[in-house]
């Protein structure tokens, strides 16, 4: 990674810290699996102190946060603390998989980089059977003739989302591993799709569409985890941006890369004035409510794409991220076990709202990792 003298320094300092802090954190979360340490999430905790999502819900979507964070540090520092922890999470997510009914097109948040990290790393027969699992899972979603993998279950039988971008380089790993065209090509219909129906023209992102079952067209939109119909959810901007240019890595296609790009550019001339990611881009400019993990999750994909391209604004995009975090949102004492605060759930939800969320802290630390010069790629 090119880096200058300075950007190498804090990169260097802020590993540093996740490294102390989480070799303390990781042992206390034994048999547990972290999602926020805010106790205005439902009043369900103590400040400073992780819910277990295991006896709240085991098959909740972002339960493969926790080991993938453990495998970033264990493959970054080697050390047994954080494999084991990994390891630990993995085996109690067996038990989301007896919830069969419940689980939906999350399932590559949940085991590629938990067990799928386990079995590129180790060969692990236990890891690779809980990936395959998990990639016919997802695949057994896709609309064959819409060509789009649907969401959530009941009755929304069209509905997509952004998110599942993010999820498809598991049905690529699956074709790859079992020398089966059927994943990629599931997994590029579905890209395809969400190119027509959920990128606008402007490069913001729908986050939700109901879809015709039979064309594919849209039937109707919704505001979903953002402001409303037609706004800018800030998280859904950034898994856009992670997810196609993930995409492009995996098959390159530049048409992905090209997705990618737009999404970026759209998200870095939204918060190129501090740095801190609002929750929507076109919700009203008070109140002001923000949500890191949507930045950290951007940076991750502007970090892939300098990577690809060589345009030092997506680094640059990426460095003024981070820096700001660490200096406004980060917390790096020990009495509070999450490292990046100020994320949010979704745009009306008071509980949800400014709190500690895992996967902020999981690509906050991905995104170092990728800055520290680490090649393996977890998705």
């Amino acid at each position: 990674m090119d880096l200058r003298a300075d950007e190498r320094e804090f990169v260097d300092s802020v590993w540093e810290k996740i490294d102390k802090k989480l070799s303390y954190v990781a042992p206390l979360q034994k048999g547990r699996i972290p999602y926020t340490t805010s106790s205005k999430w439902h009043n369900r905790t103590v400040d400073g102190t992780y819910c277990d999502m295991r006896r709240i819900d085991v098959s909740w979507w972002t339960n493969g946060f926790w080991p993938g964070l453990m495998w970033l540090m264990y493959v970054g520092t080697k050390k047994e603390i954080y494999r084991a922890a990994a390891q630990d999470t993995e085996d109690i997510l067996d038990e989301a998989f007896l919830d069969y009914d419940r689980l939906h097109h999350d399932v590559g948040f949940m085991w590629n980089i938990s067990s799928g990290v386990n079995y590129r790393l180790f060969c692990n027969t236990k890891s690779k059977i809980r990936t395959a699992i998990a990639a016919d899972i997802l695949a057994s979603r896709y609309n064959c003739e819409g060509k789009f993998i649907r969401a959530w279950n009941g009755d929304m039988t069209g509905w997509v989302i952004i998110d599942s971008m993010m999820n498809i380089p598991l049905l690529y790993w699956a074709s790859r591993e079992y020398n089966d065209p059927r994943f990629e090509y599931i997994a590029k219909n579905h890209a395809d799709t969400l190119i027509k129906t959920h990128i606008r023209d402007d490069g913001s992102v729908v986050h939700i569409a109901d879809l015709d079952l039979k064309t594919g067209d849209v039937k109707e939109t919704f505001g979903g985890q953002g402001y409303s119909v037609g706004s800018s959810w800030s998280r859904g901007q950034a898994w856009a941006i992670y997810g196609y240019v993930l995409s492009y890595i995996h098959t390159g296609d530049k048409k992905y890369l090209d997705v990618s790009k737009k999404a970026a550019d759209y998200f870095i001339s939204c918060v190129n004035d501090d740095w801190l990611p609002k929750v929507d881009f076109k919700a009203p400019k008070e109140p002001v409510y923000y949500d890191s993990t949507a930045g950290a999750i951007a940076s991750c994909g502007f970090i892939e794409i300098y990577r690809a391209t060589g345009e030092r604004k997506y680094l640059d995009a990426a460095m003024n991220i981070l820096k700001a975090f660490n200096d406004n949102f980060c917390n790096w004492d020990n009495d509070e076990q999450a490292i990046l605060l100020m994320g949010t759930e979704r745009y009306h939800d008071d509980t949800g709202r400014h709190i500690s969320i895992i996967y902020g802290d999981y690509f906050f630390t991905e995104a170092i990792y990728k800055l520290k010069g680490n090649d393996m790629l977890f998705w």
